[in-house]
């Protein structure tokens, strides 16, 4: 069985579990879900940058109102319920947490954990740090020591 940690950023959507479900064809996949709900470390002003790189302007105005810190705890549970289920719906083995600190301590210790053969960083684009290489796909290829495959989500969840 292929082990793949998945980490994301909110709940996935029908399509993006059937892309991740799919990508090593018929082989049995165990994912090993991270989601980090948006924190403390969420900079505001690079999400408002995205939202206006990618044409989103009610977007990027509403970002003050996006739940951070320990208000998004309970919208990152109910987002990492809806992906695991949605995971083994689709015939894959699913287990998953949400990582509050230091997403990539966390990556790291879960890729050693489980023995990973790859991990997937599954988010929307992020282009500032994207450019940069500050995004979790970038400083994961440092860090985990398995290959990073990073795919963008498929649609707004």
């Amino acid at each position: 069985m292929f082990t793949s940690v998945l980490m994301i950023e909110k709940a996935l959507t029908s399509a993006d579990v059937e892309f991740v479900t799919t990508l090593h064809g018929d082989e049995q996949v165990a994912f090993h879900v991270l989601l980090q709900p948006r924190g403390d470390q969420a900079d505001r002003l690079l999400r408002a940058i995205d939202d206006i790189a990618l044409g989103e302007l009610d977007e990027a105005a509403r970002e003050g109102a996006t739940p951070e810190g320990d208000d998004a705890k309970a919208l990152g549970e109910q987002a990492l319920d809806v992906s695991l289920t949605a995971l083994r719906t689709a015939g894959s083995e699913a287990e998953g947490r949400l990582v509050e600190d230091h997403p990539l301590d966390a990556l790291k210790t879960l890729v050693d954990e489980v023995d990973a053969d790859e991990v997937i960083v599954l988010t929307d684009p992020h282009y500032v740090e994207e450019f940069f290489h500050r995004d979790w796909a970038s400083r994961a290829r440092h860090k985990v020591g398995v290959p990073v495959l990073k795919l963008f989500s498929h649609s707004k969840a």
